[in-house]
């Protein structure tokens, strides 16, 4: 008797891909619509200049436009208490809105939340509608943050979303360095935590824009790539600009790491980054290289 052992399926899934945007503009948010599936979660960038008033106006017209806005909350910036409630339940009210990425924000905590875990905690959440939360990881390690420390931080996050009812899953900070990031979900899942994934790649960009925000965000790993001559030849293509294909093609290529999907940064504007998903989401020749489509 022949056992028929199906294949295992691929580790990413292009086509259950999400990006990120940072103030997009209403002209924006309606190319976006024209371009993106029905549905895809658009994160909206926590930035520090950016008030209540924008951010529910951006999601609003995001929700309207057929996407699914989900804001990043950055715990420490929060002033009250009252202050956070108005604000979900404007989200809420106004952009039904149901995911939050919670991250902790590179500064000292002046208010209710000292970290993004406090705020998954305390914040209400669940009574807010909200229904999922998204939390950060960090491939190649934070730059004031012990290793041994985000491990924790990962397993305390996703306690603390399942007590309070919310589904969990995993964004994860941009790489440019593959064996890193799968090397990095291997361990992810060895130590059992098998939560959807959002893998952070960046989005097609000119060559020095990446290494800046490479820099900026202390991924040494790859700036290591970013410099290496595999990436600089790269910028040899007609276009001029460096996207994730190699990212991408390890990904498909390493079976059995669980739920895992892109997440695209917009470090070269959003609408491009959106163009480059949906082509490597079609498996269509992208950035001079040919993607591998995922089912």
């Amino acid at each position: 008797m022949i056992t028929l052992v199906p294949a295992p399926e691929p580790a990413v899934s292009a086509q259950r891909f999400s990006i990120e945007a940072t103030r997009p503009s209403a002209a924006e948010v309606e190319a976006l619509a024209g371009l993106l599936p029905a549905g895809t979660p658009v994160y909206l960038t926590a930035v520090p200049t950016v008030d209540d008033a924008e951010l529910v106006a951006a999601a609003a017209r995001l929700r309207t436009a057929g996407l699914e806005p989900v804001a990043h909350v950055a715990a420490r910036r929060i002033a009250s208490a009252p202050h956070w409630q108005d604000t979900i339940r404007a989200l809420r009210d106004e952009a039904d809105m149901r995911r939050l990425l919670a991250i902790g924000g590179d500064v000292d905590a002046t208010g209710p939340f000292s970290d993004a875990l406090a705020l998954i905690q305390k914040g209400r959440l669940r009574e807010a509608g909200i229904e999922e939360i998204g939390i950060g990881a960090y491939p190649e390690g934070h730059p004031r943050i012990p290793a041994g420390r985000l491990a924790a931080s990962i397993d305390e996050k996703i306690a603390a979303a399942r007590a309070a009812g919310l589904r969990v899953h995993i964004v994860s900070q941009f790489s440019f360095a593959p064996d890193v990031v799968v090397a990095w979900l291997t361990r992810l899942r060895q130590c059992g935590i098998a939560v959807p994934v959002k893998v952070g790649m960046a989005g097609p960009a000119s060559l020095t824009g990446l290494m800046r925000y490479a820099a900026r965000c202390g991924v040494n790993a790859s700036l290591r790539g970013l410099t290496s001559g595999v990436a600089a030849s790269l910028l040899g293509q007609a276009t001029g600009r460096v996207g994730p294909d190699r990212l991408l093609a390890a990904l498909s290529a390493a079976p059995g790491l669980g739920d895992v999907a892109p997440h695209y940064f917009s470090f070269g504007g959003v609408l491009p980054t959106a163009r480059y998903a949906c082509e490597a989401a079609a498996g269509r020749m992208t950035g001079g290289h040919a993607m591998a489509r995922s089912n």
